[in-house]
């Protein structure tokens, strides 16, 4: 089996910062053999280049096993939760769980376009045509949904009951539940669900400590909570998450806090 893929992140240009979180890009070595790599759920939707295609990566309820083989190279540009929607002209929703060819959200003659400049780019260089594109395309995007960010903002700290949530933002639970899953791909409780989730992948790689430690610092009631919680979210157990360096080095790996 091939070693796990290289990854890399940068920030995106700054006038791209209110729908933009960064660009990414990933090399796998050209030995080994082809392998399953398990994405996770990261609460945020990709524009992603893997070298043939040009897709978009919905936001995502549980693992997703994307195919790598040695040599393959990939470039994305990860939206910040809630922007998506306002720069491809769709809800969100209709994205989640989903893998779309850009064409059907963009249209053939744009993504034609950005395809051609991509074809032969290396990784970085197939990163800065994404950011180019985008780049234009926000100049006529909607403003993302404040009471979402508000949302992000706030789960990104910890979890609040969604009542006290939506009625600090001066909605009812039900305006915030369509307005973010308009906006995120699903409601609150949800996206609260991967935020916290993503803490303890964070917290794990970051400083390796006993399960039920890591459990009760990303917020879970105890070690089962956090084991039925990764069964859901990543298909395994929290010790086969953190064992297996295929897992948690996935292209969508970053933080969903702003």
């Amino acid at each position: 089996m091939a070693a796990p893929p290289v990854y890399r992140e940068r920030p995106p240009a700054a006038a791209l910062r209110p729908h933009v979180a960064c660009l990414w890009t990933g090399r796998l070595g050209d030995d080994g053999t082809p392998y399953a790599e398990r994405v996770l759920p990261d609460g945020c939707v990709d524009l992603v280049w893997d070298g043939s295609r040009l897709f978009v990566a919905g936001p995502d309820t549980g693992p997703v096993a994307i195919e790598r083989r040695p040599g393959g190279t990939f470039a994305g540009l990860r939206f910040r939760p809630g922007a998506a929607p306002a720069v491809l002209g769709l809800p969100a929703s209709e994205l989640r769980d989903q893998r779309v060819d850009a064409a059907d959200i963009l249209g053939d003659r744009p993504v034609r376009y950005l395809v051609d400049r991509l074809h032969g780019c290396d990784p970085a260089a197939a990163a800065a045509e994404l950011e180019a594109a985008v780049g234009a395309w926000t100049v006529t995007a909607a403003t993302p949904d404040r009471a979402v960010e508000g949302v992000v903002a706030v789960l990104g700290r910890g979890t609040l009951a969604v009542n006290d949530l939506a009625a600090g933002l001066g909605l009812s639970q039900r305006q915030l539940h369509r307005r973010c899953t308009s906006a995120l791909g699903y409601g609150p409780k949800t996206f609260d669900r991967i935020v916290r989730f993503r803490r303890f992948l964070d917290d794990a790689a970051r400083a390796p400590r006993p399960l039920a430690t890591l459990a009760v610092e990303a917020g879970y009631a105890d070690q089962a909570h956090l084991t039925r919680e990764c069964r859901r979210l990543a298909g395994v157990t929290p010790a086969e998450l953190v064992s297996d360096p295929f897992n948690t080095g996935a292209p969508r790996r970053g933080r969903t806090d702003p």
